[in-house]
């Protein structure tokens, strides 16, 4: 990755944060595979819920990670990433491995998953901060794209072990200790975090090369100092309001995130009823997309280096990246053409799945970008607080989106291929217009000095 003799350890930290995050979606992605059990009626040993009643337990879960990333941010912010993220770790993992007590309840369930995603607000403000802290900027979106393809991973690896889990234990109690597994699995990470992470500062294993090119765009600016220096100057949250790039990026949170909550959600839910899988052929489907979503997250953010290293400038790279992802969402129209038996036949299920792992990559891809326009545009000292705000708009659009797939998906119940039509169809075109009104809202934008 860096060919110059300045250290690599920088690397060491993005590796942390690729495994938190994969905890992270492994946690919350296990719902999703256990909706058909939940929905089996309450005389064939299931829970009797409906669409509506599984979707209001993930927008339960998503409202209040949405809110609970702007506290996070601020709080990350005051406390630093090392503490912070290990606090939002140990919170999402105890409430879990909760989950697995909540029995058939629509309403426990929905509790307990509002906690859960209290902790889990934590881990996205923490990683972007320790991104800014730990990388110059040209380097800054292939850092976030290494550890954003844990959302991936988390998914692949709830992918594999849930349907796994209920197959070898049986659906009840097996629901139960896909909960209890994979929420303990979060504590053995806490012990490689505190053994090798500090900031850059404060860590012995840092050259003092590796450290200057880490902050060599301090250098340069003098703005954005880094945590480890002691900063006078505060920029209010009511200030930060007042800022166009601030705005840009809530909006392209809000017009976004929702795809990838449909996915992470609605996908084997679609499979099932699109294609009669039953719960353990769902698995590899969707492995595949996810798995697909990591070359995504990975290639995204190395787009912008390559421009960068070709005479760019940061902000041009960075919108030329976010322009030309944009456009493959819009396969997604065609997902319930190619997804037609009668037209393609056997061959349906392979077309459909391709089409969404171009959506999956494609969304990884724009989000570790745009998670990288708060580093470039804002001082590093409140990256936490506009990523906090940020996710709170980027739930709400999640929200919005798993309601409506609740509503469609019960109002056209005899014929779900509408209601996923419908669906699909507001994915794709959610990112062409998020970013357009993201180059409106930053073309002229002042640099923030403060």
């Amino acid at each position: 990755m860096d060919k110059n003799p300045i250290g690599k350890y920088r690397w060491v930290i993005a590796a942390l944060l690729l495994f938190a995050t994969t905890i992270n979606y492994m946690d919350r992605q296990v719902i999703s595979y256990l909706k058909e059990f939940f929905s089996t009626p309450i005389a064939k040993g299931g829970f009797g819920w409906s669409n509506t009643d599984f979707a209001i337990v993930t927008s339960v879960f998503t409202g209040f990670y949405a809110v609970m990333t702007v506290f996070a941010g601020w709080f990350i912010d005051k406390i630093g990433t090392r503490l912070g993220l290990a606090l939002s770790l140990i919170v999402w993992s105890l409430f879990g491995m909760l989950n697995a007590f909540a029995g058939s309840t629509v309403a426990l369930h929905a509790v307990i998953r509002s906690l859960f995603g209290i902790g889990e607000g934590g881990n996205f403000p923490a990683s972007i901060k320790t991104v800014a802290e730990w990388f110059p900027k040209k380097e800054r979106a292939l850092a976030t794209g290494i550890f954003n393809s844990g959302s991936s991973l988390g998914a692949m690896a709830a992918a594999l072990f849930v349907p796994s889990c209920l197959l070898y234990f049986g659906a009840d109690p097996g629901w139960k200790y896909a909960f209890l597994i994979t929420g303990g699995i979060g504590f053995v990470w806490l012990f490689f975090w505190f053994a090798l992470y500090s900031t850059p500062a404060g860590h012995k294993k840092l050259t003092k090369e590796e450290f200057d090119y880490i902050h060599s765009d301090d250098l340069v600016v003098h703005v954005a100092p880094s945590e480890d220096v002691a900063v006078s100057d505060k920029i209010s949250w009511g200030k930060l309001f007042t800022y166009p790039q601030t705005w840009a990026f809530i909006i392209g949170k809000f017009m976004t995130d929702g795809v990838w909550w449909f996915l992470l959600f609605w996908l084997p839910d679609y499979l099932k009823k699109q294609f009669g899988f039953t719960g353990h052929q769902v698995m590899w489907p969707t492995f595949i997309v996810y798995g697909i979503a990591i070359f995504g997250s990975t290639f995204g953010g190395s787009i912008p280096l390559f421009l960068i290293n070709r005479g760019m400038t940061v902000r041009k790279a960075r919108m030329t990246a976010m322009f030309i992802i944009a456009l493959f969402p819009l396969f997604l129209l065609l997902t319930q053409y190619f997804g037609d038996k009668a037209i393609f036949g056997t061959h349906a299920v392979i077309l459909a799945v391709g089409v969404i792992c171009i959506g999956g990559a494609a969304h990884q891809a724009w989000s570790c970008n745009l998670f990288t326009t708060v580093s470039d545009m804002f001082p590093k000292r409140t990256v936490g607080s506009v990523t906090g705000i940020g996710g709170l708009a980027g739930g709400l659009g999640g929200v919005i989106v798993q309601q409506l797939a609740g509503y469609f998906t019960d109002l056209y119940k005899a014929t779900p291929q509408i209601a996923y039509s419908i669906m699909f169809t507001v994915c794709a075109l959610a990112y062409i217009a998020a970013w357009i009104i993201i180059r409106l809202l930053t073309r002229k934008a002042p640099q923030i000095l403060v």
